[in-house]
């Protein structure tokens, strides 16, 4: 609210004209949605997602009705560094599409590591979302470039085929 300028009836806010964020929201969208064909965004958003709850549960300290509750293990370097690993592949997917085979088999890998290191997997949440996030980016593939031209045929690639008359070799 103290961003807010009184100037006649106008009320102007932190981003601009209310109604100028309005009619800017669908540019963004289609901006945003076609940022997101061009890349593996899901696989990106699956993977990322598989890093929260490993790195989550072997730190936290839960209080069920006064009885303290952690399931802090030994492993606890294990689920730092595969958490963070998860995290680091979920970003590099949305912003380097062309890594998208090593990262996806990378987030398979760490994901089933995570099952017996990092408390299940972060108690089977993030070793699902890992396998689902990883088999995304596998089998993902960037969009065909639609306005390619194809080269002319001037003819001076064509195969002659061979005379019927001759056969084997007698």
């Amino acid at each position: 609210m103290t961003s807010l300028i009184r100037t006649g009836r106008v009320m102007i806010g932190p981003f601009g004209r209310p109604g100028e964020l309005v009619s800017a929201a669908p540019e963004f969208r289609h901006r945003f949605r076609t940022w997101r064909g061009e890349r593996p965004f899901w696989a990106g958003l699956f993977t990322f997602t598989a890093g929260l709850p490993i790195l989550y549960w072997p730190f936290a300290r839960l209080d069920l009705a006064g009885i303290p509750l952690a399931l802090s293990t030994t492993s606890g370097a294990g689920a730092l560094v595969i958490g963070t690993l998860l995290l680091v592949l979920g970003i590099a997917l949305c912003c380097r599409p062309h890594l998208r085979v090593f990262a996806g088999i990378a987030t398979l890998l760490l994901a089933i590591l995570s099952f017996p290191v990092a408390n299940f997997g972060g108690l089977f949440l993030g070793v699902a979302s890992g396998l689902i996030g990883g088999s995304l980016a596998c089998a993902w593939l960037p969009p065909a470039a639609e306005g390619q031209p194809t080269p002319p045929d001037d003819g001076a690639t064509t195969a002659v085929a061979a005379p019927e008359g001759r056969r084997g070799g007698r």
